[in-house]
């Protein structure tokens, strides 16, 4: 028989201080340049500037401005343009034409959406419409467009509904038919119906086809108007952009050309980081649709 006292004192719980040391290193702190490559502005501003010095660096070799201005002589006659407010004038213009005729394409788009998604007849409609005129490209119907409104503000519209309407329509009626069965019976045995059940359901859960649609849209829609006005963008004295563009082209200051491509460039960059990148971020990326 084994004599309590001979057997020795064993805890049940056994505490042992082991160094950091020991385990190796399990989290090596970033250097200043991992810091700097994973933040994307400053990459994105980095390319940015090496597209610049190629561009100054081309120019100079070409020595030739009436075809390829340099890129410091672009940035003085942008600061003109700036100062005298004249191409302040101009875009504006131009960004307030582009979200009338957004706005009207995308009210459009939302009916011919609404009429496909609640009946078949809507979807052969749709389809039929979108594969008729979607690859009719805007620029073609300018004939039309001046015979039909004459020389202005409403011809610019019709042809940016035009470029807007399509595939706006298209993204948007393509993202509600995905939406999985599975989530659709949700949202009814939650007793959701009718308006409640689209803006709950259907449109969160579509929410990044509509954003994509959204996006191309806006794309098409800026560089059609762009395009018009080069044609007949002049209307009662005032202009836009592309006839900014148009008119310095006529007069060969070619540097005042540039100036005004690069307007339309930071105007695009503006819309895509400061709105539907944040719109994309509050949304799509916070419900973990995508990375």
């Amino acid at each position: 028989m084994i004599d309590p006292a001979t057997v020795p004192d064993r805890s049940d719980v056994v505490r042992e201080t082991v160094p950091p040391s020991a385990f190796g290193v399990l989290a090596q702190p970033l250097t200043v340049w991992e810091r700097a490559w994973d933040n994307g502005a400053l990459r994105k501003t980095v390319l940015l500037i090496l597209l610049a010095s190629g561009w100054e660096l081309y120019s100079r070799w070409l020595n030739n401005p009436l075809m390829v201005p340099t890129f410091s002589a672009t940035l003085e006659a942008l600061w003109e343009g700036i100062d005298t407010g004249g191409l302040l004038g101009r875009a504006a213009f131009s960004v307030r034409v582009l979200l009338m005729g957004y706005a009207s394409g995308i009210a459009l788009a939302a009916l011919l959406t609404a009429f496909a998604v609640s009946s078949r007849v809507g979807t052969d409609l749709l389809e039929t419409l979108t594969s008729m005129f979607n690859p009719l490209p805007a620029i073609a119907l300018l004939p039309l467009a001046l015979l039909w409104f004459g020389l202005g503000t409403p011809s610019l519209m019709f042809v940016m509904v035009h470029s807007v309407l399509w595939p706006v329509a298209l993204n948007t009626h393509s993202g509600f038919t995905a939406v999985s069965k599975t989530l659709r019976m949700v949202g009814q045995n939650c007793g959701l119906s009718g308006l409640r059940y689209v803006c709950r359901i259907l449109i969160p859960a579509a929410f990044p086809s509509i954003l994509t649609g959204l996006k191309i849209g806006w794309a098409f829609a800026w560089r059609t108007l762009i395009a018009a006005e080069l044609v007949f963008g002049v209307s009662s004295g005032q202009g836009g952009l592309g006839w900014f563009i148009y008119e310095n082209k006529n007069m060969l200051e070619i540097p005042s050309v540039f100036a005004g491509l690069f307007t339309v460039i930071l105007i695009g960059l503006a819309v895509e980081n400061l709105v539907f990148r944040n719109i994309e971020s509050r949304t799509v990326r916070r419900w973990g649709m995508q990375s």
